[in-house]
C-alpha cells in the first residue's frame, strides 16, 4: 500500500517540480531569445539610415535561429538534469513524508490485534463455559449461580479492558480539553494510598507515604489515576508481608514522585517496552499469575506526556521496582495555549 502511495507522492512531486521549471525555462527562452533580436536589430540600426526601419538580413537571422536552438538545447539539457535529480529527491522525500504515517498505521494495526486478542480470551471462556453448562441435563440452581458468577468475572474482565482503551484514548487523543490548576500532589498520593491500603492489606503489605507539600500546575484527575496506577502495579507486584514507598519532593522546578516497591522486579531486557500498550513482561515475573492488560504504564506515559514530564523505571528482579515521575512545576504558557485551543 505504501509502495504505491509513495511512487504517487513521488510523481506529484516531480510533476510540480518540472511544471516550475518548464515555466521559468520557457521565460528564459522567450526573454533570450528577445535579447537577441534587440541585440542583432541595434546592430543593423546603426549601419542604416534613421528612416528605414531596422530588418535583419538572412545572415544575422539565421545567426538568431542558431542563438535560438542552442539556447532550447541548453534548457531542454537543463530540464533532463533536472528531472533526473527531482525524481530521485522527490522518492526520497515521499519516503520521508510517508514513514511517520506508516508507523502510526502500523500501530494502530498491532493496537487492534492486541486489543482483540485481550477480548476474545474472556469471550470464548464465557462461550466454552456457557456450551457446557447447556450441555448439562442436571443443571441445578448451585450450577447455575455458579455459571452465573464466573461469566460476571470474565464481563468484569471485559469492562476493566474496555475502561482502560478509553483511558488511553482520552489521554493520546489532541482534541481532548484538560483543565490545569495548582494542586497540593501530597493530599493526591496520600488520598489514593488510603484507597489502595484495602486492597493491599489482603496480602498484608505497607505503604508508607513519605513527602513534603509540593504544588504543581497540574489536571488533578489525571494525576490521581497516575498515582493510582503506579500503586496498583506495586501491590499486584509485591510479595506478601512487603512494603511498599512513596516518596514526593521538589527538585529544582520539578515535582518528582518515586514508588517503590521491594517485589518480583523487572528484567533489564523488559525495561524498554514496559511502556508500551499490551506488554507484559511475564518473564520477568512469572512466580504468579497476575490479571492485567498491560495498558497501565501505557497511560501512566501517556499523562507524564500531557503534563510535559517525564517517566522512567528502575528494576533488578527478585529485589522490587522503583517508578520515578517527573513533572514541571508550572506549565508552559504555550503549551497550555494549545492544550486549551484543540478542545
Amino acid at each position: 500500500m505504501f509502495t504505491k502511495a509513495r511512487l504517487t507522492l513521488t510523481g506529484w512531486y516531480v510533476l510540480i517540480i518540472m511544471a516550475i521549471s518548464i515555466f521559468f525555462s520557457i521565460a528564459e527562452y522567450r526573454s533570450s531569445s528577445a535579447e537577441l533580436e534587440r541585440s542583432f536589430r541595434r546592430q543593423v540600426f546603426r549601419n542604416t539610415p534613421f528612416i528605414t526601419p531596422p530588418v535583419l538580413p538572412d545572415f544575422e537571422s539565421s545567426l538568431v535561429q542558431e542563438a535560438e536552438r542552442r539556447i532550447a538545447l541548453e534548457l531542454l539539457l537543463i530540464n533532463l538534469i533536472i528531472l533526473a535529480g527531482s525524481s530521485f529527491a522527490a522518492y526520497f522525500l515521499a519516503g520521508k513524508t510517508l514513514k511517520p504515517i506508516e508507523i502510526m498505521v502500523d500501530e494502530q494495526k498491532r493496537f487492534v490485534a492486541d486489543a482483540s486478542h485481550e477480548l476474545r480470551t474472556p469471550l470464548t471462556a464465557m462461550k466454552t463455559e456457557i456450551e457446557v453448562t447447556l450441555r448439562d441435563k442436571k443443571l441445578d440452581i448451585k450450577q447455575a449461580r455458579e455459571q452465573l458468577n464466573s461469566n460476571l468475572e470474565e464481563v468484569n474482565k471485559m469492562q476493566s479492558l474496555s475502561n482502560y482503551l478509553l483511558s488511553l484514548s482520552k489521554y493520546q487523543d489532541s482534541k481532548s480539553h484538560f483543565e490545569f490548576t495548582d494542586t497540593p500532589i501530597l493530599e493526591i498520593i496520600n488520598d489514593v494510598a488510603e484507597k489502595t491500603r484495602i486492597v493491599a492489606d489482603k496480602k498484608h503489605i505497607g505503604i508508607i507515604v513519605e513527602g513534603e507539600n509540593v504544588t504543581a500546575q497540574i489536571n488533578p484527575v489525571s494525576i490521581t489515576e497516575l498515582v493510582n496506577i503506579l500503586l496498583d502495579n506495586a501491590v499486584k507486584y509485591s510479595h506478601n508481608d512487603g512494603k511498599i514507598i512513596v516518596k514526593l519532593r521538589q527538585e529544582n522546578h520539578l515535582a518528582v514522585i518515586s514508588v517503590q516497591d521491594f517485589g518480583m522486579g523487572i528484567k533489564a531486557s523488559d525495561l524498554p517496552y514496559i511502556f508500551n500498550r499490551f506488554y507484559r513482561a511475564d518473564s520477568s515475573r512469572n512466580k504468579s499469575h497476575i490479571d492485567g492488560y498491560g495498558l497501565g504504564l501505557a497511560i501512566a506515559k501517556s499523562i507524564t506526556n500531557l503534563h510535559n514530564g517525564e517517566i522512567q523505571a528502575e528494576s533488578v528482579v527478585d529485589t522490587g521496582s522503583i517508578f520515578t515521575v517527573k513533572l514541571p512545576l508550572k506549565m508552559n504558557r504555550v503549551n497550555l495555549r494549545k492544550i486549551s485551543a484543540i478542545s
